[in-house]
């Protein structure tokens, strides 16, 4: 039975030419073969299975290859080529770092490093993995890898750069390796398996190059595994359940209950991934992508950044036209802020339910939103609760009815067609009255009745005395949006002081100072600045608010200041100083020093 070999060993890159998506590095190393200006040691440095180590038998291979092609190809056929095929080469070493990193390792090299090739012109070094050397050892490395002999040539790869040392990297002409595209994987792993007689879909493929995320090795390595499970016909189903990836169609059914609004459906669909047994973060996180690839689509400028299937990319067009962009911002963010607070929270699948929930109600607040009114929802959207009526506070200005025999009679209720408009509250228990609705009828004077059949003609006239001192009340209680009073905004300042009773510092702030209204801002004094920029960035936005609240204005804005302090000179602390203040203004302390013949230094 012939051996297996893997595709990743199996179709490895031999040449500058097969070197993937690494077009410009190898341009670079040919070049300088071509003029002959070859440096004496090498960084190749970049994610793992892009062909750093490829590149770097390739290059080796080149400079000792006694008949290169016209392309700088090494020929393959030469003692150079073939001893180094074969593993016997006297002149192209290996060395694994993360196996071989002491001193004595290092020292060992050095002392190889002074022998000239035997075959060749150069004896190429290749150590992988040279992050994994240790501080010592990279010190022993120094000297050598700055002035080595003439015919030595170091290679060093390296999936860390951020790990070696600085001294290291400034000895070295460093190449830094790309993620391998989606596209060239595919069309990479389309002409191995025309090679291999597999037949395979390009949405397949597309699945495979995505897990690979960037790696042809890790992306040859899925494909193996791949043709073991289905054999030489593979088909886009057999692949997402051998590699466990969620379907597209998940996502896109959960896209059309989020803008039906229907919450339910959305959590029977994720109670339907968790039990085929996919991971509730990765689900979050690939929900994040759907959203991210259905905003790529609504430009057409951003549409090459899709790396999917032509097929599932039509969809994604078509998905992308009847979701708003507003929508998709919202859902985004939503998302984002669940996957971030995943690992925090004691309740994941409660986290993420809640999240789907937020999405299906983004579309009923839209449409609330444009339609100026309580928005209903949609189908299963959530229901809008509706704002509680305040009871009517104690001491409010009600006038009681008078029975003839002067006993206050108990309000009666009023009839069940009788709709009052809504009304709010403040703190200190003044009637603030909303805007009566366009269509609401107007309302009349309410008359009171006793028992008897009617007033008498002194109630009557008691009663419209009352009503013109009620009405002047209730105006100077609620002025016109934008000119608040000083009474008004004393006691608002007062209520907005006790709101922050949980913050005493701040409390007391607000309670000390004395605020200045100036059109509409109202001016708030504090002690320093650093105090200032404090309440500016933590407390004046819910201050704002509170205040525009308060004022039935949204216009209101409050701006704080820093008092004016008057310069108090210099402080005394050295005792020289307080000598130098008691002589200018004491004179017993002068007559003191002039009997006891005292110097002053």
């Amino acid at each position: 039975m012939e051996q297996f070999i893997v595709s990743a060993r199996k179709y490895r890159p031999n040449s500058f030419e097969t070197l993937l998506g690494q077009e410009n590095i190898a341009r670079a190393l040919k070049n300088s073969i071509l003029r002959g200006q070859l440096a004496h040691a090498y960084l190749f440095c970049g994610p793992r299975g892009v062909g750093k180590t490829s590149a770097a038998r390739i290059f080796a291979k080149t400079i000792n290859c006694a008949n290169p092609g016209p392309d700088l190809e090494p020929c393959g056929e030469c003692e150079s080529c073939r001893s180094f095929a074969e593993g016997r080469s006297y002149s192209i070493h290996e060395l694994d770092a993360a196996s071989n990193n002491s001193v004595d390792d290092i020292r060992a090299l050095t002392d190889k490093v002074r022998i000239p090739p035997q075959v060749g012109r150069y004896s190429v070094y290749i150590i992988d993995e040279v992050h994994m050397l240790s501080q010592q050892a990279f010190n022993a490395f120094l000297k050598t890898l700055e002035e080595p002999p003439a015919h030595a040539i170091f290679i060093l790869a390296t999936t860390e750069k951020h790990k070696i040392l600085p001294t290291i990297l400034s000895r070295c002409q460093t190449y830094d390796f790309n993620r391998i595209s989606v596209d060239d994987m595919v069309r990479n792993m389309k002409d191995i398996a025309a090679k291999e007689g597999v037949t395979v879909s390009d949405d397949a493929l597309h699945i495979i190059a995505q897990k690979a995320d960037g790696a042809m090795r890790d992306a040859l390595t899925l494909f193996d595994q791949t043709v073991a499970f289905c054999g030489k016909e593979i088909s886009y189903e057999q692949v997402i359940k051998n590699l466990n990836v969620l379907d597209y169609d998940y996502y896109f059914s959960l896209t059309e209950n989020f803008l039906a609004g229907d919450y339910a459906q959305a959590m029977l669909t994720f109670d339907e991934i968790l039990s085929k047994g996919f991971n509730a973060q990765s689900f979050i996180g690939g929900l994040s992508n759907h959203f991210r690839d259905l905003l790529v689509c609504k430009n057409d400028a951003s549409r090459t950044l899709l790396e999917l299937a032509p097929t599932v990319a039509a969809r994604y067009r078509d998905f992308a036209a009847r979701c708003d962009v507003g929508f998709l911002f919202e859902a985004l963010a939503i998302t984002t802020a669940c996957e971030t607070a995943y690992k925090q929270s004691g309740n994941p699948r409660l986290l993420i339910e809640f999240a789907l929930m937020k999405i299906c109600n983004i579309t009923a607040n839209f449409a609330s939103a444009s339609s100026g009114a309580p928005g209903k929802g949609v189908t299963g959207a959530l229901p809008q609760t509706p704002p509680l009526r305040p009871a009517m506070p104690q001491g409010s200005p009600s006038r009681p009815t008078l029975a003839p025999d002067g006993a206050p009679e108990a309000a009666q209720g009023k009839a069940a067609g009788d709709f009052r408009s809504r009304e709010h509250f403040s703190a200190s228990g003044t009637e603030i009255r909303a805007a009566e609705p366009e269509q609401a009828e107007v309302k009349q004077p309410e008359v009171k009745k006793t028992h008897s059949t009617g007033l008498s003609i002194k109630e009557m006239m008691a009663q419209a005395k009352q009503e013109p001192a009620a009405a002047a009340e209730a105006d100077a209680q609620n002025p016109a949006p934008g000119s608040p009073d000083a009474t008004k905004l004393a006691d608002i300042w007062k209520t907005l002081a006790e709101s922050e009773s949980k913050m005493p510092r701040l409390s007391s702030a607000i309670a000390n100072a004395t605020p200045a209204m100036d059109g509409k801002d109202i001016h708030f004094e504090v002690g320093n600045l650093a105090q200032k920029e404090w309440i500016d960035r933590n407390c004046r936005p819910r201050m704002e608010a509170f205040l525009q609240k308060h004022f039935a204005d949204r216009s209101i804005r409050l701006i704080v200041d820093v008092k004016e302090t008057a310069d108090t000179g210099r402080g005394m602390y050295m005792p020289s100083d307080k000598a130098k203040f008691l002589q200018e203004t004491s004179p017993e302390f002068n007559a003191l020093r002039k009997d006891f013949e005292l110097e002053i230094s």
